[in-house]
């Protein structure tokens, strides 16, 4: 596969990420400007989940024999008209409609993508290609938000979706100059994407996804005031810490798509997943050691970057020719556990008044999805015994 259209998916991955991941940075900046609550501003993030999980699979499938160069320069055009409605988000409800277009083109263009990589790499490098592609999300943590924040503060937070769209727009002549032709698929009606939720194979993964990415945003939600309230960092010390968790992610995901490639899926599964139960479980204990509870964040961070291109590349492997209908149902059960980890986490702040106990709840979740992830894993090894 050539290097430089993997980078160009990453630089879009990047991108769309970012896009989705600084609006909760600078919510109270959107909200003193617009002269609303951060309660109204907030709806920002539901619409943008919502929009995500619910018009992802249905663009997937209505796009699904388009020839995909066609859907990811397409999606990429949507994306980059929606940064740009952002500018005239004077008034609530536009900033809205921005959210809602910019959701579902990077939906349909993360998804494309990972179903672009997966045919345009050779079998025994897909791993490794998605974890690059997974570099992505990274970079949106360590750059991307932090860069956001600091623009905000200094200028205007509508310069972030100005610089988003220009960014696009090169990326889009550099993917209309190096990506090859990929043909479409056959269509598969949204009535059909449904009746996967049948399968049982398929569903408990899709249950996995949900509880892990629950139990990861009811620890990522609250974090920051993890780290001031119970481990007594400084704002700027916080920052710095967040800075590293990124790093420790993006040598993750490099490290996990390697290494799927070579022991495979489940393997890379259960050891990041037990690295995540195991750090968070015992990160209350070590409130009055911050370096131990920072280290113990490090662990949770790496192991969640380094089981990432093992889940895309599992799911891939449940079905190749159906690669991005399972992806784009993967990617709704993902944005709904963020949006539920966070109210299941704001549920217990508000019950105890602390955040202390955040990261036991993320651990029962992420127990839970591990229970369910081998439960999938057994029923799969299964199935196979009895074809042969």
């Amino acid at each position: 596969m050539n290097r430089s259209i993997l980078y160009l998916l990453t630089l879009g991955v990047f991108l769309t990420a970012t896009s989705e991941l600084i609006v909760g940075g600078i919510l109270q900046i959107i909200a003193d400007d617009l002269q609303i609550s951060v309660a109204l501003a907030g709806q920002l993030i539901t619409a943008f989940s919502l929009s995500y999980a619910i018009g992802t699979p249905i663009l997937v499938a209505l796009t699904s024999r388009l020839e995909r160069k066609q859907v990811l320069v397409g999606s990429l055009l949507v994306f980059i008209a929606g940064c740009l409605l952002a500018l005239w988000g004077s008034h609530f409800v536009m900033l809205l409609a921005s959210r809602v277009i910019v959701a579902v083109s990077a939906g349909l263009f993360l998804v494309v993508s990972f179903g672009a990589v997966s045919r345009l790499a050779s079998p025994d490098k897909i791993g490794s290609a998605i974890g690059t592609l997974i570099l992505g999300f990274s970079a949106a943590m360590v750059l991307g938000i932090p860069l956001g924040i600091a623009i905000s503060g200094w200028l205007s937070w509508k310069l972030i979706f100005l610089m988003l769209a220009v960014l696009s727009v090169i990326l889009l002549f550099g993917l209309i100059r190096l990506l090859p032709r990929i043909d479409g698929g056959s269509h598969v009606p949204f009535r059909q994407q449904l009746q996967l939720l049948r399968q049982p194979v398929l569903l408990l993964t899709f249950l996995f996804t949900f509880f892990r990415e629950s139990g990861i945003s009811m620890i990522n939600t609250y974090v920051t005031p993890f780290l001031v309230d119970l481990l007594h960092f400084t704002i700027p010390q916080t920052g710095v810490i967040m800075l590293l968790l990124g790093l420790v992610g993006v040598a993750g995901s490099r490290l996990g798509g390697s290494a799927t490639d070579r022991w495979g899926s489940m393997r890379i599964l259960v050891i990041g997943m037990l690295g995540i139960v195991v750090s968070l479980a015992l990160l209350p204990l070590a409130t009055s050691l911050p370096a131990l509870g920072v280290s113990l964040l490090a662990v949770a961070f790496g192991s969640l970057f380094f089981l990432a291109p093992s889940v895309q590349t599992s799911l891939i492997s449940l079905s190749p020719e159906s690669a991005e209908l399972l992806l784009g149902i993967n990617t709704s059960f993902i944005q709904l556990g963020l949006a539920s980890g966070a109210a299941f986490g704001g549920l217990l702040v508000h019950s105890t008044a602390t955040v202390f106990y955040n990261p036991w709840g993320a651990a029962l979740l992420l127990a839970i999805a591990l229970g369910v992830c081998l439960s999938s894993f057994a029923m799969r090894t299964r199935k196979q015994a009895v074809l042969r």
